[in-house]
């Protein structure tokens, strides 16, 4: 069974891990074991009973509580902060009772003296080796509480080793970097308070004692199901406790919690690998394919896109040229990006205005749809519901529905204003207009951009609490899209915040595929790539060839895009018969490889940013086939020889490598050091594509 209660031990256990907790002789929810599932009940270690340590270290600051409020002698990082009606600002939730069954548990708490209840949740994902938490809130009283903090989860490491952090960072045409630094004592804070999870962090960490790498060594890994403000913390104490804090940024947020009324927080998901960093991801991915993504079933088809071709210049006569031009390459799908509606001829009018430009298009878009369908290809359109132009019908008739101060500037940003999807009567006309634009037109595929961060976040004629604006806003924005894709569940949509702005799990569950980066130069890519590898599978990564970087050779700018969802955003007007030829050739070959890269396990063979090469591999989950890319950027002088060895092939069954002889053992080749000859000289960008195979014993001599 999943969950055991156990001589006052909380036991979950996935398949592989164990993480456990308990009351405590001082009557806290103190935690006590995460990491492998261990044979016995009586394995795991009781709840924690620290001692005093000085008169300045209390047992209630040293003991590792599961959901600590700001209370008492605890000068750590709490979870929860609230102010009472009477103006009391602590919180000391108690244990109260817990219910349970297979795979869920709920914890109840209750605070000694105010009618408040927490609820712990936690929900095993036993075959992932997953746990997801998020805590509810009720106000069991008549007059409100405040909320100031309310975290999803706080998650314990094992006591006594020094941690290091691996986390990413960026910012716009630049994002995802690996970065990885020893934690210090103290406070490491991680956050954005830009609206959405942003360029510039990340909600996702992970982790390990210093020496776990891809294949080996045990890594704590996380993430939260968010798309707003957020806030990871990791805090090392002087008593050798490492705990990390994660969920909605309290940074200007506060919520009133009025009589009756509940708070639920956002989940945070959450797991232990024993075997490394690439295990990790992959628990990830499986995870995020089998239940998060709205199509996990239906492979991405391969799409172009005319953005880069025509920029605002979009009118029937070269959209349909260009349509013609991607269908003989082998396209699939064909979208407008910006351009296409009411008075968009620049970035600085219509914005708001979701109907076509009848300048453009005459009558409407049908006539370019059924050029398009006619050609075999599916259409797909962009939009960029949250933002408006002064110079729009919409901000004319409705100014107040902008994010503003009264008293402040109305701030530009990309010549845009912040509609607030925190009101329901802006929600409702978003649904109305793009349900009406969905319903006429035989669009398939949507991508939603989002080009913008919020400044002046204000509420003049909030109902409540003005910073609710914070959560309220990013609720709305999954009511709007949640209510799109249940009146059209055909559409296939992509998020896009400028790039990777918005990647987070919960963008995920409304959206098919993120565009990670507006940067799709193929040698930066694959660090980018690389990235978001470490969170999502390649189903959910949009891809692009385009005119950036065209020094570089288009076979290694397609290999980088084959990596994901492929698409094309070059101007395919200018590419000569040679150029279309070998796109021709490289697009019929991802069709033939895409069940592998979009629903295959991913093993990062050597990292991006390691002397210029770098190579990965996607095997089938029967592991019976598999497909190696690998690429050359820059290789210093001194490096003798371009190796690496190949993974997740079963040890015992035999396998044949392209362009490599003879039949071999899995545990062979993974202990080969296969060379590959791209190397050819200072500046050169070489790249290849390497299929793997298993073979009948029988061919075996």
């Amino acid at each position: 069974m999943p969950i055991l209660y156990h001589k006052g031990l909380f036991i979950l256990q996935t398949d592989a891990t164990a993480y456990t907790f308990g009351l405590n002789q001082a009557g806290l929810l103190a935690h006590s074991y995460w990491g492998r599932r261990l044979p016995y009940a009586d394995d795991y270690p009781a709840p924690a009973n620290p001692g005093a340590w000085g008169p300045f270290n209390n047992p209630a600051h040293l003991t590792p509580e599961e959901y600590p409020g700001y209370e008492d002698m605890k000068y750590i990082d709490p979870c929860l902060k609230c102010t009472f009606a009477d103006g009391v600002r602590d919180v000391s939730p108690r244990f109260e009772s817990f219910e349970a069954d297979a795979e869920t548990l709920r914890i109840h708490l209750r605070d000694e003296h105010y009618p408040l209840r927490v609820t712990l949740h936690y929900r095993l994902i036993p075959q992932y080796d997953l746990i997801e938490r998020w805590a509810t809130l009720t106000n069991l009283g008549d007059v409100p509480i405040t909320l100031e903090r309310v975290f999803s989860a706080q998650w314990h490491l094992p006591v006594g080793d020094r941690y290091r952090l691996t986390h990413l960072h960026g910012r716009w045409f630049d994002e995802m970097h690996i970065e990885r630094t020893p934690l210090a004592r103290g406070l490491t804070v991680l956050e954005s308070r830009r609206l959405t999870s942003s360029h510039h962090h990340y909600p996702w960490f992970a982790l390990d004692a210093g020496s776990a790498d891809e294949e080996s060594g045990a890594v704590w890994f996380g993430l939260l199901d968010w798309s707003g403000n957020w806030k990871i913390a990791a805090e090392v104490t002087d008593y050798a406790s490492t705990r990390v804090n994660i969920g909605i940024n309290d940074w200007d947020f506060a919520w009133q919690l009025g009589a009756g009324e509940s708070f639920e927080t956002p989940p945070t998901l959450a797991g232990f690998s024993a075997a490394g960093f690439g295990a990790a991801s992959r628990a990830l991915h499986n995870y995020v394919r089998d239940h998060i993504l709205p199509h996990s079933d239906v492979p991405h088809k391969v799409f172009y896109n005319s953005w880069e071709a025509t920029l605002f210049d979009v009118v029937f006569e070269t959209q349909a040229e260009l349509a013609t031009r991607a269908a003989d390459l082998g396209a699939e799908m064909f979208m407008i990006d910006d351009g296409w509606y009411k008075g968009r001829f620049s970035q600085t009018t219509g914005l708001g205005d979701w109907t076509p430009d009848e300048r453009k298009f005459p009558g409407g878009l049908e006539r370019l749809i059924k050029h398009v369908n006619d050609l075999g290809m599916d259409f797909g359109l962009w939009l960029e519901p949250e933002m408006v132009n002064p110079d729009s019908d919409l901000y004319r008739a409705h100014p107040d529905w902008v994010i503003h101060y009264p008293t402040r500037e109305r701030r530009l940003g990309r010549d845009a204003l912040h509609l607030n999807l925190a009101r329901a009567d802006v929600q409702d006309h978003l649904i109305e207009s793009l349900d009406h634009l969905l319903s006429r037109y035989n669009i398939r595929y949507a991508k939603w951009d989002m080009n913008r961060n919020v400044s002046e976040p204000g509420w003049p004629d909030a109902p409540g609490e003005p910073r609710e604006l914070w959560v309220r806003y990013v609720q709305g924005l999954y009511r709007v899209w949640r209510t799109l894709r249940e009146k059209h569940p055909q559409v296939i949509w992509q998020s896009c915040s400028g790039g990777g702005g918005r990647t987070d799990l919960a963008m995920l569950r409304y959206s098919d595929v993120i565009w990670i980066s507006d940067n799709s130069h193929a040698a930066r890519r694959l660090s980018i790539q690389e990235g978001f590898s470490l969170m999502f599978p390649a189903a959910a990564m949009q891809t692009w060839v385009t005119d950036q970087g065209a020094e570089i050779p288009l076979r290694f700018r397609f290999h980088a895009a084959m990596c994901g969802m492929l698409g094309i955003g070059a101007d395919i007007r200018k590419w000569d018969t040679q150029q279309s030829d070998e796109a021709c050739t490289l697009i019929a070959q991802y069709k033939d490889l895409r069940p592998l890269i979009q629903f295959g396990d991913l093993y990062r063979l050597r990292p991006a940013d390691q002397n210029g090469f770098t190579a990965l591999q996607y095997m089938s989950k029967d592991q019976s086939t598999g497909v190696l890319f690998a690429f050359c950027t820059y290789i210093p002088q001194h490096e003798p020889s371009l190796t690496l060895r190949v993974r997740g092939l079963r040890p015992d069954h035999l396998y044949t490598i392209e362009g490599f002889e003879g039949v071999r053992s899995g545990t062979a080749w993974m202990n080969l050091d296969l060379q590959f000859g791209l190397y050819g000289g200072l500046g050169t960008f070489g790249s290849t594509i390497r299929r793997i195979a298993q073979v009948e014993k029988k061919h075996h001599v």
